[in-house]
């Protein structure tokens, strides 16, 4: 087996976990299947991560990085705000829909860790992470402008968070990919009337 460094052998451990635990589910994927899926010896898994928090920590900051990154490199600047917006919006639906057991694999491990002692802080990291990312896309799109907020960063981006996370779960249940056109365009006029304000914002809305 060819020998690799300590952070690319987690990342492809990793990226196996996220395989069998989307085809197996969170409970029933174990150490062993996700060494398998990897092609690499359990001691190897044990090297890398020294406990299942850890192992179910990246597997989370993982998910989280595939969603962002596709988001972030959509949010180049375009003829108008409202233009860009909605292109990091359809950047993050169009990854939905290529990779629908990925996202429902994000609700399974808020559930799992709800409920297994010793994980709750791991549930309550993946939704910080959430934020952190919306926080960080947020300011990308100020970046060289002189945008001002109808409210802070940290509120603004809570609440991408939660609604994306409502939408997606939505999806997700009901199907229906006709209506996202609409429901895209909503929401995207909503949250440029949030971004661009006619006066400038008071407050640590700057």
């Amino acid at each position: 087996m060819a020998r690799m460094p300590s952070a690319q052998r987690r990342l492809q451990l990793t990226e196996a976990a996220i395989r069998a635990m989307a085809r197996d589910g969170v409970p029933r994927t174990t150490t062993r299947s996700i060494a398998a899926e990897a092609g690499v010896s359990l001691s190897v898994f044990h090297y890398c991560f020294d406990s299942k928090q850890a192992l179910v920590e990246s597997v989370i900051t993982t998910l989280t990085d595939h969603s962002v990154s596709v988001v972030k490199d959509a949010l180049r600047p375009r003829a108008t705000l409202e233009e860009t917006v909605r292109a990091g919006f359809q950047a993050y639906w169009d990854h939905v829909r290529a990779h629908p057991d990925e996202h429902m694999l994000t609700y399974e491990l808020t559930q799992y860790a709800l409920r297994e002692p010793g994980f709750e802080h791991l549930a309550r990291r993946q939704y910080a992470l959430y934020g952190d990312a919306y926080a960080e896309l947020i300011e990308q799109l100020r970046s060289g402008t002189d945008l001002r907020l109808r409210v802070p960063v940290p509120v603004l981006a809570r609440y991408l968070a939660a609604m994306t996370d409502g939408l997606t779960l939505n999806y997700l249940v009901l199907g229906d990919a006709d209506a996202w056109t609409d429901i895209l365009d909503t929401v995207t006029a909503h949250i440029a009337g949030l971004v661009l304000a006619d006066e400038p914002a008071t407050g640590s809305a700057r």
